[in-house]
């Protein structure tokens, strides 16, 4: 009997403990699977990276109570990698960050290396970044570098954002679908559009307002296969926990519009950049039409590419407000108000981003009083402006740090996709000390990097990207060591280290490359700039060519132990092609000085010994398929679905690397030094121009230097238009 009651409390017991269990049970897979559920997405990205080995890793996704910071927290056991962090992109680089710190992989615009351990290393780190966004991509890169991109390349530079940490991406692609469908809304017609908008890479200076139809038309194609890839741009953006900064109205009209509405307040502004470019229309604040249109364009964009929560609208890039003198401040207080009212109706609770570049560009209009007034109606948290230039202008400084408003703090770097080896990986890490440590920071909630142009110097990329984790705590040898680990795939012997020691000193500790304006003439070496006599007074190119030369010296005895496709011969490439087109530089000069000096065989000696190494550079960038003007071209005639897109699309290529447009001095802005340039257009200009010198020399006749420089100017032209 004793016996029986046992069993039955036994029993009774069971019963209670069996259904605790089954739904604890339950409350784990469901957990479990929701956890997978919130990151797929970067499971989806691990896996693109190293295959079947990310099911090794276990992630989960916390999300975060109060505290707006990333966070990440990643610890092996078992070999299993477990993540866990405050969203999707805080996990991609928590991954990323473990896959390069153990050796095994890294990942960048030139390729991944990828070798991983049979099993995972013991490993345990934590880390919370003090920036609640990452930004990059400028406006221009879209013109200098993405047009041709399809989504295979969106997607790897998608997965490259993530693995860097970066969360507040600019988003430009397909917008002309919304402008389109817009101003035909408001009566223009198909021809008055295909007159209004700019060619393929020029539409980034169009939608700022400072070219119109240059380089045109737009083709048809154009519209719909952009506005596909911008689904899937944001698409995958949103589901990686990134905030996409996409377009909303800043003012300007088309022509057409403007003369179809003679009653609206409309202004011409003069030619942008010192000439040449068709006039732009700026619709005034005050005008009832700015507000409808600002509103019907987001309702558009909405429609087509669903809600968003940032909002770029730059009225003002490179272009003087059209105020009154007398009714200055007030009139561009009416501007700020109107461009954040307009999103904030349209898109309630959106925030208005702008970049902080114009405050810098133009000191002597965006006085204190002119930027304070501009931003006074706007409520603080409404309002983000990127001040991204800050290796140029010290725009948060002399403006109090935008007046309580939210801003980003960053580096352009790159201007125009001109490709000189060069950052500076000091100045960064002591600049992000200081600021973090400065009291007058004010609201600042964003860090990162806003290159013109991609594919150049991808340690600058890496090691900013770093810093907003590290807060710049980790010594520089540190990092670097554990960088060129994972970018050699052993650790950097001794040599190895001075080398790049060297390059910190040499190449690396330039923050700006000053020589890209010369004499109010772009350029990224003297020999890409249009020729000229008057670069004798050239005072030299930044950085330390000794030492750099040093550094060439070990890398080249060194990378003779590595296999041919060890990116130690990447580096190898970009270091040599820097030094020997720096030394043509120095060789130009002296060419153009002794036939000055009418030392014709001197002369002749350099000219050869120019050609010689332009030819031998050209020759050597083949061991870097992206850095190539086939490439490029290749790439803007494959985009287009019948020849006649295909040449536009070419001629779009080859002019915005070389003429650019318009008679200022935008003319090699983006000079490339990349293969097929150096022997297909940079040396033919000079060699041009220092054979027409010589001639003037041995006839003892003047020299026309206006008249050589226009018969080159003609050159570039045949030459932007030949296949």
């Amino acid at each position: 009997m004793k016996k029986e009651n046992f069993l039955n409390k036994k029993h009774g017991s069971l019963k209670r403990i069996v259904p605790f269990f089954m739904l604890l049970f339950f409350c784990v897979v469901k957990v479990y699977c929701k956890n997978e559920e919130k990151t797929e997405s970067a499971q989806k990205v691990i896996e693109r990276l190293i295959g079947n080995r990310a099911s090794e890793f276990e992630l989960s996704i916390i999300e975060n109570k109060g505290n707006k910071l990333d966070w990440f927290e990643i610890e092996t056991t078992n070999n299993k990698v477990k993540i866990k962090a405050s969203n999707n992109t805080a996990v991609c680089y928590a991954a990323y960050n473990f896959l390069r710190d153990i050796g095994a992989v890294l990942v960048s615009w030139e390729g991944n290396r990828i070798h991983l351990p049979e099993t995972w290393p013991k490993y345990s780190k934590k880390s919370e970044t003090p920036f609640q966004y990452r930004e990059y991509l400028n406006a221009c890169t879209f013109g200098y570098t993405t047009p041709w991109w399809d989504w295979k390349r969106w997607e790897q530079e998608i997965d490259w954002m993530a693995m860097h940490g970066i969360n507040l991406p600019t988003a430009m692609e397909g917008q002309e679908a919304v402008w389109q469908e817009l101003w035909k809304e408001y009566g223009l017609t198909s021809n008055q559009l295909e007159a209004h908008f700019a060619g393929p890479a020029y539409l980034p200076w169009q939608r700022m307002g400072n070219i119109n139809s240059l380089e045109g038309p737009l083709p048809k194609e154009w519209f719909s296969k952009k506005e596909e890839l911008q689904k899937k741009i944001l698409e995958r953006m949103r589901a990686l926990d990134m905030h996409p900064v996409v377009p909303a109205f800043s003012g300007y009209v088309p022509k057409a519009f403007a003369e179809k509405h003679p009653e609206a307040k409309i202004t011409e502004l003069k030619s942008w950049s010192g000439g040449g470019f068709a006039s732009t229309f700026l619709l005034d604040s005050k005008d009832p039409l700015f507000k409808k249109i600002g509103k019907r364009f987001i309702e558009i964009y909405t429609q087509k590419y669903g809600a968003s929560n940032f909002y770029l609208a730059d009225s003002f890039n490179e272009i003087e407000p059209p105020v009154s003198e007398h009714n200055k401040y007030e009139e561009l207080s009416n501007y700020g108000s109107a461009i954040y009212e307009t999103i904030n109706e349209a898109a309630p609770g959106a925030v208005w981003v702008m970049q902080g570049w114009l405050f810098g560009d133009n000191k002597d209009f965006w006085t204190k009083e002119a930027t304070s007034a501009f931003l006074s109606k706007v409520p603080n948290d409404r309002l983000m402006v990127q001040d991204y230039a800050n290796d140029r202008y010290k725009v948060w400084e002399n403006q109090e740090a935008f007046y309580g408003k939210q801003w980003t703090y960053g580096y352009v770097h790159n201007y125009g996709g001109s490709n000189p080896v060069y950052g500076d990986l000091n100045f960064y890490k002591n600049e992000l000390t200081s600021l973090l440590q400065n009291p007058n920071r004010g609201n600042i909630v964003g860090y990162g990097a806003m290159p013109e142009g991609l594919n150049n110097n991808s340690i600058v990329y890496e090691y900013i990207y770093d810093l907003a984790w590290t807060k710049g705590e980790q010594p520089l040898n540190n990092w670097l060591t554990k960088y060129l680990h994972a970018r050699y795939g052993q650790k950097p012997t001794q040599s190895i280290f001075q080398a790049w020691e060297l390059l910190l000193e040499s190449v690396y500790n330039v923050k700006y490359w000053e020589t890209r304006w010369w004499n109010d003439r772009a350029g990224a070496y003297l020999l890409f700039k249009r020729p000229t006599a008057t670069i004798t007074e050239f005072k030299g190119n930044p950085g330390d060519k000794k030492k750099l030369k040093e550094a060439l010296d070990i890398l080249h005895k060194e990378a003779a132990k590595y296999d041919k496709k060890n990116f130690i011969n990447y580096d190898l490439i970009d270091i040599s092609r820097h030094y020997y087109s720096l030394c043509i530089d120095e060789d130009l000069m002296k060419c153009v000085k002794a036939y000055q000096q009418k030392d014709v065989i001197k002369g002749d000696q350099l000219f050869k010994k120019i050609e010689k190494q332009a030819l031998e550079i050209d020759k050597m960038m083949s061991g870097q398929p992206l850095n190539s003007l086939d490439q490029w071209v290749k790439s803007a005639s494959d985009y287009g679905s019948s020849a006649e897109v295909s040449k536009l699309y070419v001629k779009n290529a080859k002019t915005l690397i070389t003429l650019w447009g318009g008679e200022g001095h935008l003319n090699d802005y983006a000079s490339r030094s990349w293969q097929g340039m150096y022997k297909g257009f940079y040396w033919p200009r000079w060699k041009m121009f220092l054979e027409a010198f010589r001639k003037s020399v041995v006839n003892n006749t003047q020299f026309d230097e206006s008249n050589e420089r226009e018969l080159i100017k003609n050159w570039e032209i045949k030459w932007t238009e030949s296949n």
